[in-house]
């Protein structure tokens, strides 16, 4: 099995706290439904690549499949680890970048799931990352993926000022209602959205506040660079409902096969 760590991603200190994570961000069960029938689907084995905390592969490995789970953040890995084990369900988690890496065998599913392709903002490290997919594919294999669509209206509000998103306002058990504000800017020649979040309470002001980067991958750019990774656009789906594609659909959600 052959690992390579590359310099460090902007973003990582983001999901150094992997309980704060899970409160900000609660299982969806729609999209975690959407992964379990791709798995069903497909049977055989699964990876997923920035596997978090375990919402989807922990769940696909209750329903027996074998799950390997490739996460960069070492908190958000003990975390997996921590629920897989309190569940009783067996997965393989592994601490590795997806832009570069090796594990020595093949998937019938490969999931990147929850914007983790995201986080790789040069073209190269996009190919890269999809390269290393395509050579962990079964015969007959799948990728599913999750990006968002982007929203040119909504990046062009991004002018640094930092504002409360009270959507994202949650309870934790320790210290009550956090708050969670957001200044970020977008590059538009990177198409990256640079931001720091900001988390609040009402006796504790900013007791965490984190850099985030996400690039934006746009509708017809998203297949071009999976055809540059050797992987070819099968079905594109708007929603976990699998609503069609349409420029108004809030995801881009992909069924991928081998080029």
């Amino acid at each position: 099995m052959l690992l390579v760590r590359r310099p460090a991603l902007m973003s990582e200190q983001f999901y150094a706290d992997a309980r704060l994570y899970d409160r900000l961000f609660p299982v969806r069960k729609q999209a975690v439904d959407f992964y379990r029938a791709e798995a069903a689907r497909q049977g055989g084995s699964v990876l997923e690549l920035g596997s978090g905390t375990g919402h989807k592969l922990i769940p696909i490995a209750a329903d027996g499949h074998p799950c390997t789970g490739l996460e960069l953040a070492p908190a958000m890995l003990a975390e997996a680890r921590r629920k897989a084990d309190d569940g009783g369900v067996e997965v393989e988690w592994v601490e590795g970048d997806m832009r570069a890496f090796d594990l020595g065998r093949t998937f019938d599913l490969v999931i990147i799931a929850a914007n983790s392709l995201l986080h790789l903002h040069e073209a190269e490290d996009l190919v890269d990352c999809l390269r290393s997919v395509r050579r962990h594919l079964s015969p007959g294999a799948v990728v599913a993926l999750d990006v968002f669509n982007p929203d040119v209206r909504l990046l062009a509000e991004a002018d640094g000022v930092r504002r409360r998103r009270e959507a994202l306002s949650f309870v934790d058990p320790g210290r009550g209602t956090v708050h969670v504000d957001v200044a970020e800017t977008y590059d538009s020649a990177a198409q990256v959205t640079r931001g720091t979040w900001y988390f609040s309470t009402a006796s504790d002001p900013d007791f965490h506040a984190v850099p985030l980067e996400m690039r934006s991958i746009f509708p017809q750019e998203l297949p071009v660079l999976l055809a540059l990774g050797g992987l070819r656009v099968v079905e594109r789906f708007g929603d976990w409902s699998r609503a069609p594609f349409t420029s108004a659909a809030p995801l881009q959600i992909c069924l991928c096969a081998s080029g």
